[in-house]
């Protein structure tokens, strides 16, 4: 490989991923010049990260010193459409993800305060997040193209929320969920709790039905999550539509609506 010419190491590198490059730039000096080319790093981007960048609401936040150091800061989130989305690249493939905020959900009653409040919270990337006062009609959509994802690539989708102390009614009944893509549903229920009696009914459940997708789960930036489904984003130009729903009589409240994640997974059998 030391023989070949430098560009034409990094055309062969960009065959593997960024993970791989940086163990091959400390193969040899040869290799790492290669391996940190512009002309390598370029090639991890998706096609539109050009759109994406104009897009930035903070774009002084980004390292452009190299193509590398601009890939790893996308790997980081980064806020789009006036603070509404969030973007990030995963580090691994160079796969996009997007957090829909919730702002650009569908929320039934959202507008109205007497059943929902718009509030700022420090933890959240978000401008503003949505605080369930009191419904007995809970229902959340959102909708993405699959022309802004990766082609031939398996996504899942969580809603991120939390529950305040004033939480009510959340974990009495599951909510129903779907993840449609053209005139593919995948549909199931979850609880919107993290209490382990759901847990244990979770597991009863997938034994007996098999259409219980799971109960919301921790995550590392603080928050809390929960599966709505998954799709394949294919070649071709779809919307793919997300629902959650939970319409019984039970009166709800203290659910914090952060946005609806789509990101690519990591294994799928």
């Amino acid at each position: 490989m030391d023989s070949l010419p430098e560009d034409c190491v990094s055309k062969i590198l960009s065959y593997t991923s960024p993970p791989d490059a940086c163990r091959f730039s400390m193969v040899s000096s040869t290799m790492r010049s290669a391996a940190d080319s512009d002309l390598l790093w370029q090639s991890f981007f998706p096609s539109d990260y050009r759109h994406i960048l104009s897009r930035a609401l903070f774009p002084h936040t980004l390292d452009s010193s190299s193509y590398k150091h601009l890939f790893y800061s996308l790997c980081h989130p980064l806020l789009l459409d006036g603070g509404n989305m969030s973007f990030k690249l995963d580090k691994s493939s160079g796969k996009k993800s997007y957090i829909l905020s919730a702002r650009q959900l569908s929320i039934t009653w959202s507008t109205d305060p007497l059943y929902w409040c718009w509030k700022t919270v420090p933890e959240s990337r978000f401008r503003e997040v949505a605080e369930l006062r009191m419904v007995s009609w809970l229902e959340i959509r959102g909708k993405i193209g699959t022309r802004v994802l990766t082609a031939n690539t398996w996504y899942a989708v969580y809603l991120i929320m939390k529950v305040s102390h004033r939480e009510y009614g959340l974990d009495r009944v599951a909510c129903e969920v779907s993840v449609a893509v053209g005139e593919k549903v995948q549909s199931g229920r979850v609880y919107l709790c993290e209490k382990e009696e759901k847990k244990g009914k979770k597991e009863r459940v997938l034994n007996m039905e098999e259409e219980v997708i799971g109960v919301a789960t921790r995550r590392e930036d603080g928050w809390m999550e929960v599966k709505v489904g998954e799709f394949f984003s294919g070649h071709n130009e779809e919307e793919v539509t997300v629902s959650l729903m939970e319409v019984s009589y039970p009166l709800k409240g203290g659910l914090i609506v952060e946005g609806i994640e789509v990101r690519p997974k990591r294994h799928h059998s």
